[in-house]
């Protein structure tokens, strides 16, 4: 049977290693598509449209909210941010699985629109450890990172939201990044995600 593909939203605490995941399951496996966002800031150089973000004018981003063209989206500070539903449902539908990195008030916005989105949460095994991440990056001030641990304390109420969590061992993204993958494969199996192939087998053995 043709597979359609996964709608997959992985998100994280700043710090968890969401970001290196990605690279590495994009370097390895090629049935995954990134999801592009539309966003109406200026490119920063080397920027090309269509690759690293869909640049749109402020007139245009809401025209598109209008218009229902986004899955979700969000401003921050002056600029708008979304996934455009168009190009997220034309990957799923060539059978690639799409991997959105947003943060949780987005993820859950693409559960309530989209149920069969699966939504994994990236963390490091211990809070010890996410503030040594945070400090060891040399690039953030104390007032950062506290910031940042003070986000995440926030952020750890909506886990249990989350279909599954993913423990980022240190040192060990390789085989975590791994663990993802098999994750996001095994949902495929879900019978939840195989109704039509369920039916047709039934209508097949009717028929014998």
């Amino acid at each position: 049977m043709n597979r359609r593909g996964l709608l997959v939203v992985v998100s994280g605490f700043s710090g968890s290693g969401k970001g290196t995941l990605m690279k590495l399951l994009m370097e390895k496996y090629d049935n995954y598509s990134l999801s592009i966002s539309a966003t109406t800031r200026s490119p920063r150089p080397g920027e090309r449209d269509g690759l690293e973000y869909f640049f749109k004018t402020q007139e245009e981003f809401l025209q598109m909210i209008r218009e229902d063209a986004f899955i979700e989206y969000a401003r921050y500070v002056d600029n708008y941010y979304g996934t455009p539903k168009d190009y997220v449902e034309k990957q799923l539908d060539a059978g690639k699985d799409v991997i959105l990195e947003i943060e949780m008030q987005g993820a859950l916005k693409v559960k309530e629109k989209m149920p069969q989105t699966l939504l994994i949460f990236v963390t490091p095994p211990t809070a010890e450890e996410l503030k040594r991440r945070l400090v060891s990056r040399g690039t953030e001030s104390e007032e950062v990172v506290a910031a940042r641990m003070a986000q995440a304390k926030e952020e750890s109420r909506f886990m249990d939201c989350y279909d599954y969590i993913l423990v980022n061992e240190t040192n060990q993204e390789e085989s975590c990044m791994e663990r993802l993958h098999e994750l996001i494969q095994s949902a495929h199996q879900e019978t939840s995600r195989n109704e039509e192939f369920i039916e047709e087998m039934r209508e097949q053995l009717k028929n014998i």
